[in-house]
């Protein structure tokens, strides 16, 4: 019996010697790997830095962690939040119902409502440009659209028309709107600079884009840092000379928003 232990001892150390060289090969191979993927990581750093947008670790966590000329994008408001869009107190609060008289709508334009979630602006703007005209409500959420149906169905508005747009663009035929209107909306794109040339080229010439955005300018503003912009930010984000769109005016009636008002220049 003793020979056969020790044969049978000897065969467990090469089996054991075997399974251990394999474990050796095995584990040189994955680490034979790891430079290159560790390599790549400073190269897709230093692409995302020389490109569009920036991205860091440490930023505001109501923000997305990408920066557009310095400015950090904010988190979406999901279709959960409809019912801070919808509060009864928003009125007081922002006077939005202001904003038809403001931007002089009139009958048989075309508009947009980027951004449009549960329609509050759409129903505002509605019965502005009726007869004739249209608003074409733009959101990313099929499940905000659904809830902007509804409410247009029971309210019997018929000329607000749902569209499902992409975090690069509205959806939206060439030079097919008179204007298009961002109601605390632009501060949320994904993609700023894509959608703005998207929206360009849905204007028709001398058409407008109107953003509407809680002043970073004033501390007393109730609402969070990354959800507000500077009049001098909007401007040098949205008058760039390739998106064809120059700042027009400011108007100052809301208490709480600025709205900036830029018009499609006829440049290419």
């Amino acid at each position: 019996m003793k020979p056969t232990s020790k044969l049978f001892r000897s065969d467990i150390f090469r089996c054991c010697s075997l399974a251990f060289l394999m474990l050796v090969v095995l584990t040189t191979a994955l680490r034979a790997e790891e430079p290159a993927a560790t390599q790549t990581k400073p190269a897709v750093t230093q692409e995302k830095q020389s490109e569009r947008y920036t991205y860091r670790r440490d930023h505001d966590p109501n923000g997305i962690g990408k920066f557009y000329l310095g400015r950090e994008i904010a988190h979406v408001m999901g279709f959960r939040g409809a019912y801070w869009l919808e509060r009864v107190e928003r009125e007081q609060e922002e006077r939005l119902s202001l904003l038809p008289k403001a931007l002089k709508l009139q009958p048989g334009m075309a508009i947009a409502d980027i951004g449009a979630g549960s329609g509050v602006i759409s129903v505002i703007l509605a019965e502005h440009v009726s007869p004739g005209g249209k608003i074409y409500a733009v959101d990313v959420q099929q499940k905000m659209l659904d809830l902007l149906k509804k409410k247009m169905e029971k309210q019997g508005i018929d000329n607000v028309v749902p569209v499902l747009g992409t975090q690069k663009s509205p959806g939206l035929k060439p030079e097919s709107i008179d204007m298009a209107i961002m109601v605390d909306v632009y501060h949320e794109f994904e993609f700023p600079y894509e959608m703005m040339q998207e929206i360009s080229k849905a204007l028709k010439p001398k058409g407008r884009v109107v953003l509407v955005e809680y002043r970073k300018e004033d501390p007393s503003v109730p609402i969070k840092l990354v959800h507000k912009m500077t009049e001098a930010q909007a401007k040098k984000e949205v008058s760039r000379p390739e998106l064809n769109l120059k700042w027009k005016e400011t108007i100052g009636i809301l208490p709480r928003q600025h709205i900036l008002v830029f018009e499609k220049t006829t440049e290419e």
